[in-house]
């Protein structure tokens, strides 16, 4: 048997398919519940993945620096419920409201500026801006180089506006207006010419999931 019969058929690329861009890729777990059942240990669970995908991870020079880790989860309505109600304002029903993570610029006048740019897009796209909240965070396992880099981390929350959209598939049509909203934010952001540009990241946003991530190896997270 030669070589080029003992390929698989998709080896020298099919349809869309090509093998060049064909590469591993860093290490990714899922876990649910094939109920739906929310629970503490689905994300004990993930915890314990990605720390056993620890050599899947690069980092630098530095042992406590990686190059990326975070978890992806669903919407914990009840603790985000909580938590902006402390801060004096109150979320509509669950999937009716989108959260976004966003790594902001450390500078309070380009924070202030970015801000003002995601408010006035929120808007335009006829949705409602209902508040932010600061994510606390702990860096004191972080390596110098992601301490040096490290954003300031703030939630948006964004009200859906039924207006017409109301009805059966009114979810669907507001996680895709989220999806408009946060791409055009990330566009909008670079025509401000920010001096710390690369500070500024969607993570997230979206009524769905959420997303805890950063400059991390996986025990770290």
């Amino acid at each position: 048997m030669s070589g080029s019969e003992r390929r698989p058929p998709h080896a020298s690329g099919q349809g869309l398919y090509d093998p060049r861009f064909e590469h591993d890729s860093c290490g990714v777990g899922f876990v649910v519940h094939i109920r739906g059942q929310r629970s503490r240990k689905l994300v004990d669970q993930a915890l314990e993945i990605g720390v056993n995908l620890l050599h899947r991870g690069a980092c630098g020079c530095e042992p406590d620096t990686g190059d990326g880790a975070g978890l992806l989860l669903q919407i914990p309505d009840r603790f985000l419920r909580r938590e902006t109600a402390a801060l004096g304002f109150t979320l509509p029903p669950e999937g009716q409201y989108g959260a976004g993570m966003l790594f902001l610029p450390r500078r309070p006048n380009e924070r202030r500026r970015v801000e003002e740019l995601i408010a006035r897009i929120v808007d335009e796209e006829g949705q409602t801006l209902l508040g932010w909240r600061d994510v606390p965070t702990d860096s004191s396992r972080l390596g110098a180089t992601a301490r040096q880099g490290e954003p300031v981390i703030r939630q948006v929350f964004i009200g859906q506006n039924p207006g017409p959209g109301a009805g059966p598939g009114a979810q669907r049509r507001f996680e895709r207006k989220l999806y408009i909203v946060r791409r055009r934010i990330e566009h909008a952001v670079d025509s401000l010419r920010l001096d710390a540009a690369d500070s500024f990241y969607a993570a997230s946003l979206s009524s769905q999931t959420i997303v805890y991530k950063g400059m991390l190896i996986a025990d770290q997270v």
